[in-house]
């Protein structure tokens, strides 16, 4: 997908005595949103700020090495070993002094024609982000002005993390002209070190430069930029933000527990999985984190779990709460926000008038965008359209809402309310406020993305999302054993009932699955999991469980090992034949027999 802004300039970090201004650059092309204001502290700014930065070029996938130079030193190294082999045999050794000699500027010569291709793929793969650290930025964060607050979002490059910095008012001791609305800023890594810059001793003003737009009326010179983005990068953005939607369990951390979990991570380096943190929740007690898998406990006695049921909930891909370290010695509090077992978490910090959200993916390779992860964009509940645009117009009018005073402004019921702001959260135009537990308006993008082409990877996912709302899902069993969970399960979808399990390993990974559908006996996972496994893993993530009175058909079995019928061919029926017609044929052949010596 392509997004195009134009910029009046660029944004900057300016210096004077006792003085600096950050000044961000607004998109030409959104509505105009811009804000003036001076900080009170720009140190937690300043911190949180590179934490944001820390989120935009994450990208903790493996990375392969690098290993053209040896394969090419090594392939010069085999000739040099084979003269040294031959050099016994001196004509041998000048024959092939002479080829070598004939090589060499062929060699040579290929290595020069072929040198910019691989220079130029080196310094892609390998010197990107310290040589061009510009493309580590798949979008120019987004800025969203509100009557509140000021918040600025961002996703990282692994489709993996993301991360929102929430400034209220009351971090600022001047307040300007401010224009409400949600706009893309310029933003270059030559920014980030501008920030570094910033000192508690200088006064530090914050503007969304609203300037630009007067010089696009003038018609002086701007700058265009077009980013493509794959489209799983959108699914993901629209996924964190629905995520945040859903129910969650709600823990109070200190930062010093937070310090502690990194501090072992940063001691230890892990050669097998498991690699999770477990959390060990019992209400009055304080919460314990197990670092897997040398089953470190992390003992938090100055955060006691408050909820009402004990419980155990493990996440994975913890490596990336090191982008915390650095906000942590100005923390206040951290509130983790967990959807469930190898679902999703959000870390959000308090840093006294401004917040930073941390929201991490269930695991860093499976990212937000993954196979398996489209119950995230599930609608709720059946809304029309009449009512959903009512319910989005009046959210603009006050730009941010509970769904209860929404449903009281609009004379609606709340489930509906709430259904109706989930399907726009999915469509990119609104945003869950974790921290304050009210709905926001922040379009995404300039135009409305297509949400219901983003939702699905495959046609299998939409099939498994049918099944969800249209037909029942019963889990029939659900065991650990060995550190592996087993699920069972019943489908029943357009009058079939399907029998399906699965196996997940330690680390929340389909490992084994078995199905009675066509797709599954012919394919097996080879093709990745049928629409019906697909729905039962989601059904648990979910907790969903239906009644199913019907039994499952039986497994109908492969084409190619299916017991046949042998069917011999059947001999065509003989003719009666008369005696004096037996004895005529056999005169001819003993006259054609005599005849014929």
């Amino acid at each position: 997908m392509e997004f195009e802004h134009r910029y009046a300039g660029a944004s900057q970090v300016s210096e004077a005595a006792g003085k600096s201004a950050l000044s961000f650059v607004p998109d030409l092309l959104r509505p105009p949103t811009f804000f003036r204001g001076a900080l009170t502290d720009a140190l937690p700014f300043r911190e949180a700020m590179s934490a944001l930065h820390d989120v935009v070029v994450s990208d903790l996938r493996f990375q392969p090495k690098d290993r053209s130079k040896y394969l090419a030193w090594r392939a010069q190294q085999e000739a040099v070993d084979l003269v040294g082999v031959a050099r016994d045999r001196l004509e041998t050794a000048r024959e092939i002094e002479r080829l070598q000699a004939e090589l060499t500027p062929l060699e040579s010569h290929i290595r020069t024609a072929r040198a910019p291709f691989y220079q130029a793929r080196t310094r892609y793969w390998k010197y990107l982000f310290e040589r061009d650290r510009e493309l580590w930025f798949k979008l120019d964060p987004v800025i969203t002005v509100h009557p509140d607050q000021i918040f600025f979002e961002c996703f990282s490059r692994d489709e993996s993390s993301y991360g929102r910095l929430a400034a209220s008012y009351e971090a600022f001791d001047e307040l300007g002209e401010r224009a409400c609305g949600t706009t893309n800023v310029d933003y270059s890594d030559g920014l980030y070190g501008e920030f570094q810059k910033l000192r508690s001793y200088k006064r530090t003003s914050l503007d969304v430069d609203p300037s630009g737009f007067s010089v696009a009326t003038a018609g002086e010179a701007h700058r265009e930029v077009k980013i493509d983005v794959p489209e799983s990068w959108v699914r993901g953005f629209l996924q964190v933000s629905s995520a945040m939607t859903l129910t969650t369990t709600v823990v109070d951390l200190h930062p010093m527990d937070i310090h502690n979990v990194c501090l072992v991570l940063r001691r230890n380096k892990e050669l097998v999985g498991p690699r999770s943190l477990r959390y060990r929740l019992r209400p009055g007690e304080p919460v314990v984190i197990v670092v897997e898998p040398w089953n470190i406990e992390v003992r938090c006695p100055r955060s006691i779990y408050r909820g009402d049921k004990a419980q155990e909930i493990r996440v994975w891909g913890r490596r990336r709460l090191h982008i915390l370290e650095r906000l942590l010695p100005r923390a206040e509090s951290v509130r983790v926000f967990l959807l469930g077992t190898g679902q999703p978490s959000f870390y959000v910090v308090k840093l006294g008038a401004l917040s930073f959200t941390l929201g991490l993916s269930g695991w860093t390779k499976n990212d937000w965008s993954a196979s398996g992860n489209f119950d995230l964009m599930a609608a709720r509940e059946d809304v029309d359209d009449n009512t959903r645009q009512r319910v989005f117009a009046r959210l603009g009018e006050v730009w941010f809402s509970t769904a209860a005073a929404l449903a009281k402004d609009l004379g609606l019921s709340e489930p509906l309310v709430a259904s109706s702001l989930g399907g726009w959260v999915q469509a990119g135009r609104a945003i869950y406020d974790l921290e304050n537990g009210v709905y926001r308006k922040r379009e995404l993008s300039r135009e409305p993305l297509p949400a219901a082409a983003l939702r699905f990877t495959s046609p299998r996912e939409e099939e498994a999302a049918r099944i969800l709302h249209q037909g029942k899902v019963a889990i029939d069993e659900v065991t650990t054993s060995d550190g592996h969970t087993k699920i069972a399960g019943r489908i029943q979808y357009k009058g079939r009932v399907r029998a399906a399990s699965l196996v997940l390993d330690a680390d929340r990974r389909l490992v084994e699955g078995d199905c009675t559908c066509d797709y599954f006996i012919r394919n097996r996972l080879h093709r990745g999991p049928c629409d019906h496994l697909l729905a039962l893993r989601a059904a648990e993530r979910r907790g969903i469980s239906d009644l199913i009175e019907s039994s499952p058909e039986p497994r109908k079995l492969r084409s190619s090992t299916s017991p046949r019928k042998l069917v011999l061919p059947q001999a065509a029926p003989r003719q009666q034949v008369s005696f004096w017609e037996w004895l005529l044929v056999v005169w001819k052949r003993l006259i054609q027999a005599f005849f014929g010596r």
